[in-house]
């Protein structure tokens, strides 16, 4: 490939840079002017240079496409000479190839780590692109021509580029010459035919009863990272027993970074990047409180089990946009009282429980657990064991089986006036149709006490809710309340009833019927 002309040969080429006719002997001062201007056109940013490049030329009485040629020369030997630079200087140029233009934010996708720049960032990398020798583009404008996408999304199974479809709102549509950026990265890790043994056993000393499910449940988000599992893993035990320790190859299984970890204060925040996870293991969920405790519940229904399908990300600095609901939870958590609140109807989560404390492993074994994980294929073995795994036994979208320590949990979530509340409904016969007044009638003095409290006003309603009776809506009125005895009130009927049978029981009430 011929070396690119020095500036004495395009300057000879072309005449003198700076008159048409340079007086005799003046050539060399003349040059050295010109080395000096292209030197600092080639330092320039891109659109600096398009700006300056027509006039610069015409001071130097070249034409553009010969300033152009010189220019790239100079950045080229620059860029060659930035070889000789010392150990751990920083990468020169990046290639268009690494990059797509996301055309609803005008901003460009570096593709290795699905990472947002700005035009500025990426023509600062990238050299300026030049088909057809006359005019230079810059990477930026090039991209959005020849490389846009119309959406970014984050779903395992699928390639980088998902091609003639997009996400909406409730899945997947068809949309034929629309292209959207697939933010998954498939896991590295190389699995192999060894031994799992020691992770097996290890599962199985911490939790020999649900072990099966365990390890059902870890093959599947290894085999099938786009398919949802209905039900949150929920992995409990005194501090040191290597919870987190059965983890730590599903990791390498399914990507480091298609595992994420937060905390209950985190997962509940308006930000949720964490979502784009194969596994989001939601760490020492404990001593929320009675009012967290019931809000993480309730906001983890649609982050553990689909519907809805689709997910919302938001992220900072950049607006939402939809992934497929496929990310498998994991609980941990130290305590059966005080940290997760369990209604006794829940379907959303598998308890495992251990008995099992930190004394019953010795240090050596610990070292020796990690010493095989990490240095002796450990993590590649678990990982073809998973790979292999026989899941026809394993249904994700069932709900899961009910432990003993399940049952202890939701026993423990169920307040005092759960149990007050059954109490009075049953005093009162188990009514199709109650009003609070009513409930207020056959309660004990110290349960009525707990009505009459304003702050409680909300709390009645989640009670009776627990009890299986759920407020009905007067189609007739704004506020939906019932005229019951000349006052306004809420009426609650039994779950037990159709729709239609619940309204007639509080028309009744209502004395409407």
């Amino acid at each position: 490939m011929r070396e690119a002309p020095s500036p004495d040969e395009i300057l000879k080429q072309y005449g003198d840079p700076v008159a048409d006719e340079p007086p005799p002997g003046a050539a060399s001062g003349e040059f050295e002017q010109a080395a000096q201007v292209i030197e600092r056109l080639a330092s320039l940013p891109p659109l600096e240079y398009e700006r300056e490049r027509k006039a610069a030329a015409k001071r130097l009485g070249l034409p553009v496409a010969a300033l152009d040629r010189f220019v790239k020369a100079e950045q080229r030997k620059r860029r060659k000479g930035a070889g000789a630079r010392d150990e751990g200087a920083f990468s020169g140029d990046l290639a268009l190839s690494d990059f797509v233009a996301l055309m609803p934010l005008g901003r460009f996708i570096f593709k290795p780590t699905g990472a947002v720049w700005p035009a500025q960032s990426v023509d600062s990398r990238v050299p300026p692109i030049d088909p057809d020798g006359v005019e230079p583009m810059a990477a930026s404008a090039w991209l959005s021509r020849n490389a846009a996408v119309e959406q970014m999304t984050w779903a395992p199974g699928e390639e980088q580029l998902i091609h003639d479809r997009l996400v909406s709102d409730g899945g997947w549509i068809a949309r034929p010459g629309c292209t959207a950026f697939n933010l998954y990265r498939p896991p590295v890790i190389a699995p192999s035919t060894e031994n799992p043994a020691p992770w097996l056993e290890h599962v199985r000393a911490i939790y020999l009863d649900e072990f099966d499910h365990i390890v059902g449940w870890c093959a599947h988000r290894v085999q099938r990272p786009q398919e949802k599992i209905n039900h949150a893993l929920v992995l409990g035990g005194r501090q040191g027993i290597g919870k987190d320790t059965i983890l730590e190859p599903i990791k390498s299984a399914v990507g480091p970074w298609n595992f994420m970890e937060v905390s209950p204060t985190q997962v509940i925040g308006r930000f949720n990047g964490h979502l784009k996870s194969v596994v989001l293991r939601v760490s020492e969920a404990r001593d929320l409180g009675d009012v967290d405790r019931f809000a993480f519940y309730e906001h983890m229904k649609a982050v553990i089990a689909a519907p809805p399908d689709v997910q919302r990300v938001d992220e900072k600095f950049l607006p939402e946009y939809g992934i497929p609901n496929v990310c498998g939870v994991v609980i941990t958590t130290n305590n059966k009282v005080g940290g997760l609140y369990l209604p006794e109807d829940d379907r959303r989560h598998f308890i495992a429980w251990s008995g099992r404390t930190k004394d019953d492993f010795a240090a050596a074994y610990w070292s020796g657990l990690y010493d095989w994980l990490d240095r002796q294929g450990g993590r590649e073995a678990v990982a073809g064991f998973l790979h292999r795994y026989d899941l026809s036994g394993f249904d994700p979208k069932a709900p899961p089986p009910h432990t003993p320590a399940f049952y202890e949990i939701a026993s423990a979530s169920r307040a005092s006036e759960d149990d007050e509340m059954a109490d009075t409904l049953d005093a009162l016969g188990w009514p199709k149709a109650v009003t609070v007044a009513d409930i207020k009638q056959g309660a004990s003095a110290e349960f009525r006490l707990w009505l009459d409290d304003r702050k409680n006003r909300k709390a009645i309603a989640y009670r009776l809710e627990t009890n299986g009776y759920t407020l009905v809506r007067n189609p007739h009125q704004k506020e939906g309340r019932w005229k019951v005895g000349g006052r306004n009130t809420a009426i609650y009927a039994s779950d037990k009833l159709t729709d239609r049978e619940r309204r007639d029981a509080a028309e009744r009430l209502a004395n409407w019927a």
